[in-house]
């Protein structure tokens, strides 16, 4: 890729040019700022659990906990009132509600779905994003049905518009396929189409990578043990950087209305690429891993876990991101508020 700007035209040498002048004041540095960060590019993944009044610590994400619906509602009204638009919610299934066919993802009482309806009927003006997968409803902790050790696809991709269907009759307002079947965009939104559902938006995680990334999020949502063999035949190798650009399309073209890739920060450069290519909202995930690895790294005191919170979120605005998923989401939108 050539940088379009032509540094040939540039003329001057110093002392006449000197760039640090405009760095030589907290003012001025806001001033010529190219990329900002508000709490409005944020998106906040919640986890939910079953009862009341109750809140885990997950011990991989320190300062991260899973919450009863009760309280996922009073964090989406914290949520609003700190300027975030919209919310994540991901599920803590039970066990033993866990099973081949991860029937409870079709559950118009699932636990997600409660969620949704509890946060839907406060009134609040905030988006609600549910993830469309079968990892938190499956036995074996994939994301798509198996058989004899195989992923099936296009059996996981009738299941994913089931579970679609169910997740906007709850009153969700985003989609976000997170399973990489091949075929599941198209196959959801000819569903929406047909059910009336003409304004459900689909938030496609469009570049997901068979990431080691993901280990705080798995057992957030108790996969971590259920998970039988890796995702390497349906989440992308990490090597490929086309293959995402393809990826991309096929799903823009499927009918998604914004992409995401994911994990964030070792992807920045894939963020950067689908930004310029495709010119529609694309966001990215800082995965559960990238958050860990700050925390602890704060909590040992080698870096200042403020800064490099801040420093790590605005990579991503560089990158050309509309809007990021993070765990940091809350903090972040109080620092920036004071």
């Amino acid at each position: 890729m050539t940088d379009p700007f032509d540094f040939s035209a540039v003329r001057g040498a110093f002392p006449h040019v000197r760039p640090r002048r405009n760095r030589r004041a907290p003012w001025a540095r806001t001033l010529v700022a190219e990329n900002t960060l508000s709490a409005s590019d944020l998106i906040w993944p919640m986890f939910v659990l079953e009862g009341k009044g109750l809140r885990e610590a997950i011990p991989s994400m320190p300062g991260v906990e899973r919450l009863s619906i009760d309280l996922i509602v009073e964090a989406a009204t914290q949520a609003h009132s700190l300027g975030i638009p919209a919310l994540a919610l991901f599920p803590y299934t039970n066990p033993k509600l866990r099973t081949d066919d991860a029937r409870e993802a079709f559950n118009p009482d699932n636990l997600v779905c409660r969620a949704t309806h509890a946060i839907k009927q406060t009134g609040l003006d905030i988006g609600v994003i549910l993830d469309v997968a079968l990892d938190p409803y499956t036995s074996h902790g994939h994301d798509g049905l198996v058989r004899d050790g195989i992923i099936l696809n296009d059996a996981t991709v009738e299941a994913l518009v089931k579970q679609s269907l169910n997740q906007v009759a709850a009153g969700c307002d985003v989609l976000a396929p997170s399973d990489m079947m091949d075929g599941r965009i198209g196959a959801i939104r000819r569903a929406l189409e047909a059910a009336g559902h003409h304004d459900t938006q689909i938030m496609s995680y469009a570049a997901k990578y068979a990431s080691a990334f993901y280990g705080p999020f798995r057992d957030a949502v108790g996969s971590s043990s259920t998970l039988k063999g890796d995702k390497r035949t349906y989440q992308m190798d990490p090597a490929n950087t086309d293959e995402a650009i393809r990826e991309v399309a096929l799903d823009i073209a499927e009918g998604a209305d914004m992409v995401m890739v994911k994990p964030g920060m070792p992807y920045l450069d894939i963020v950067r690429r689908v930004s310029e290519t495709f010119k529609v909202p694309t966001f990215a995930y800082q995965v559960s891993g990238e958050y860990a690895m700050l925390i602890a790294a704060g909590e040992r005191g080698w870096l200042d876990p403020e800064k490099v919170m801040l420093e790590s979120l605005l990579a991503f605005k560089r990158a050309g991101v509309a809007g990021i998923l993070t765990y940091f989401a809350p903090k972040v939108a109080k620092l920036l508020a004071t």
